[in-house]
């Protein structure tokens, strides 16, 4: 993976630590907003990979992405509208929608091969972080059991797709 594209996905993740590190955690309705801003990021990059990929393996991670990301979200959807529970915008899920925006923008200037190395190498980042934040974070600090459960459920899903994104980004290398 290039120096570069690790810094700029390090870089895009960077505001992730210290907003959530901040005195308290974050509340339940800020988690479910986070997971579901990172999920939407995901199927959004999905799409833009549909767009402009040509390889096979690449758009078939992407569709693995869309429609994992959307199945997940829509059961945090259900979960939140069950509990009468609004998620809240905090400063966290409007930094991963603002670099994730940034992301997206390199992304599109890129096309073929280059493309497909830095979608993928990004999603290596992307799921590296949402993981750890996941594990470290946001899991610990929910307070409602039915979400900590669909926390902890979007975590084994999304570590398998950390898992393929890396396979893939070694074939790439």
């Amino acid at each position: 993976m290039s120096k570069a594209l690790l810094l700029a996905g390090v870089l895009m993740f960077a505001p992730l630590a210290p907003a959530l590190a901040q005195n308290a955690g974050p509340t339940d309705p800020q988690i479910a907003h986070i997971a579901y801003t990172a999920g939407q990021l995901d199927i959004d990059a999905a799409k833009q990979a549909l767009e402009k990929s040509t390889n096979p393996q690449v758009r078939a991670f992407a569709e693995t992405m869309q429609r994992d990301h959307a199945a997940v979200n829509e059961q945090a959807l259900a979960l939140v509208t069950r509990l009468n529970v609004t998620p809240e915008a905090n400063p966290t899920s409007a930094s991963l929608s603002e670099a994730a925006a940034a992301t997206r923008q390199r992304l599109a200037g890129l096309s073929g091969a280059a493309f497909d190395k830095a979608y993928v190498e990004n999603e290596v980042v992307y799921h590296r972080t949402v993981n750890e934040a996941l594990r470290k974070t946001l899991i610990p600090e929910a307070d409602n059991a039915e979400l900590k459960s669909l926390l902890q459920t979007g975590l084994e899903l999304f570590q398998q797709h950390q898992a393929h994104a890396e396979h893939l980004a070694h074939d790439f290398h």
